[in-house]
């Protein structure tokens, strides 16, 4: 039976498969993406659909992504969580550095408050790991803000399990985001950590970045269900784990209405064995 909802830092219940801004930017999450419009139509679906979950980030446009959830959700609904992230400055379409300086991260988050018109934002993550700069101090930001009320909890992106343990030994940790789907499963071990100590799993990359269709595997199943490979690899993160809470992003009202369709998948025994 696979659980449909997860309590985020032991307090915050939201629904598992919600929804990722990435993809409301152009190319290289630098820029605009089309139409605003349409943005702003693709996130409200997303809402009515019953997704409690947005994830975000201020570096995805630069902030672009984060005025439209505001654009589109403000005022926001009981029960949606917005979850944004800094720590990570961009300067072009491939061009990411890593801030994880006190200074910055108070300064992006502050930033982010604003763009999301919040007085608390209930999931903050930081980007990204500065290895110029001690733990304990981009840590102990989070963890000021958080004493101020401007962030409920704390999240972390892109770690290893050794990582996160060292982390724990200095703050509560309610989530981690790294790359984890069917065909990448170098995460096992910080999946297996999260699982132990209750911290949420959001998979990023969940659909495999489109590989996910070329695996023969993945079609058999899919067949099998009348169902799409997408939704396939969705559902399977779901029977996975109950800790991973995947939040795939779309521009497509028709591609968001068959990510979230994959929710009603109901894989068997013998479909996540042929599954691996």
């Amino acid at each position: 039976m696979v659980v449909e909802s997860f309590t985020l830092g032991g307090e915050l219940p939201v629904r598992r498969l919600g929804y990722g801004t990435a993809q409301l930017t152009g190319p290289g999450y630098w820029g605009p993406r089309g139409d605003a419009r349409d943005a702003v139509a693709v996130l409200r679906r997303a809402v009515a659909r019953g997704v409690t979950l947005v994830d975000t980030a201020d570096n995805y446009g630069p902030s672009i992504a984060e005025e439209l959830v505001a654009e589109a959700l403000h005022p926001y609904p009981e029960g949606l969580l917005i979850a944004t992230k800094g720590g990570v400055v961009r300067t072009g379409d491939r061009a990411w550095h890593i801030a994880g300086r006190p200074e910055r991260l108070r300064a992006m988050c502050e930033a982010s408050l604003r763009r999301l018109r919040l007085d608390t934002i209930d999931l903050y993550q930081l980007h990204r790991l500065d290895p110029a700069v001690p733990m304990a101090e981009q840590l102990g930001t989070l963890d000021e803000l958080r004493t101020e009320g401007k962030i409920r909890h704390i999240g972390l992106d892109t770690i290893t399990a050794e990582q996160l343990e060292a982390a724990l030994e200095l703050t509560d940790i309610a989530s981690v985001q790294n790359r984890f789907n069917l065909l990448d499963r170098d995460s096992e071990p910080l999946l297996k950590l999260c699982e132990a100590r209750g911290i949420a799993f959001l998979p990023w990359f969940p659909l495999g970045n489109g590989s996910l269709t070329a695996d023969p595997g993945c079609a058999e199943v899919a067949a099998a269900h009348g169902a799409t490979p997408g939704q396939i690899a969705l559902a399977w993160l779901l029977h996975r784990s109950p800790v991973l809470c995947p939040t795939p992003g779309t521009g497509s009202l028709a591609h968001l209405e068959e990510n979230l369709d994959a929710g009603a998948v109901r894989l068997t025994a013998e479909d996540m064995e042929a599954l691996g």
